[in-house]
């Protein structure tokens, strides 16, 4: 008797979490419906619907295996880039609906838009850059503002099984993920743009591109993600920040907050296709 009202509670609490996510969704599409804008102001409408959802690490963790997880009520840096882009591009469809935007998403987030396995989740944002240019989800426009070659150097998640539940027990999906990072590092097509060089750069930034903060944490490739903003005549961005604990349009400029993170050593900039 416990055990069947336990599981219906639990039908119930997934149940109302998708429909709160379907309401989310619904709303976005009637706020844009009929409205001739374009793919970035489409991103920024989506970036400015979820402003102020809480930041919550690590949502994409908790399925014993893997499979799609939509989750607008909370989000970190990637989850808000990942959603942005799939509704912008579902909302330009004629009949734009939820499970559209789920497919969208999947695309978005997985591998050649395939579940399968742990390592089929693009985990790693230059992994993830050159997964979804090649499916025509986004162009890498930062060489054609004068970026400089960046070399990718990643292995942190290998080294470091015990920080993710799917690693932490499973050594064949670590080896799988060791051989994805030498992949990456094999290769030599990313580019950046200094942080010095972004003042110079940033007038040719859109609102709506979206930002790849690029770290020299070592085993990582970028730390942050983020949705350019401009404001009052400033290059700023929305992101799901860890400080205020939501989704927020950063209170200072681009070139500001890379000054300030001490670790940031520039940018990548990303425009999603039409």
């Amino acid at each position: 008797m416990i055990m069947t009202l336990l599981l219906a509670l639990s039908v119930a609490s997934v149940s109302a979490q998708q429909s709160d996510d379907g309401q989310i969704v619904e709303a976005y599409f009637n706020a844009v419906h009929d409205s001739l804008f374009s793919r970035n102001e489409l991103i920024v409408k989506a970036a400015l619907c979820l402003l102020n959802t809480p930041y919550v690490a690590q949502t994409l963790e908790h399925n014993a295996e893997e499979a799609l997880v939509i989750n607008l009520r909370e989000l970190d840096c990637m989850t808000l880039v990942e959603n942005c882009l799939a509704l912008s591009k579902t909302a330009q469809q004629p009949q734009p609906d939820y499970a559209d935007f789920a497919r969208q998403l999947q695309n978005i987030r997985y591998r050649d838009g395939i579940i399968d396995g742990y390592p089929s989740r693009l985990h790693y944002t230059t992994d993830w850059i050159t997964n979804n240019v090649s499916k025509g989800n986004l162009q890498d426009i930062t060489a054609a503002l004068g970026g400089q070659r960046y070399q990718a150097h990643v292995g942190f998640m290998s080294a470091h099984p015990e920080s993710y539940p799917s690693l932490k027990e499973n050594p064949q999906a670590t080896e799988a993920m060791r051989s994805i990072e030498n992949a990456i590092n094999q290769r030599t097509t990313y580019t950046y743009i200094p942080k010095n060089e972004i003042a110079k750069k940033q007038s040719h930034i859109k609102s709506g591109d979206i930002i790849c903060f690029v770290t020299n944490i070592a085993g990582l490739d970028i730390a942050h993600v983020a949705i350019a903003y401009w404001e009052n005549e400033q290059l700023t961005f929305i992101h799901a920040s860890t400080q205020y604990h939501k989704v927020i349009i950063n209170p200072i400029s681009l070139v500001d907050y890379c000054e300030a993170i001490k670790t940031d050593t520039g940018i990548m900039v990303l425009r999603a296709e039409k």
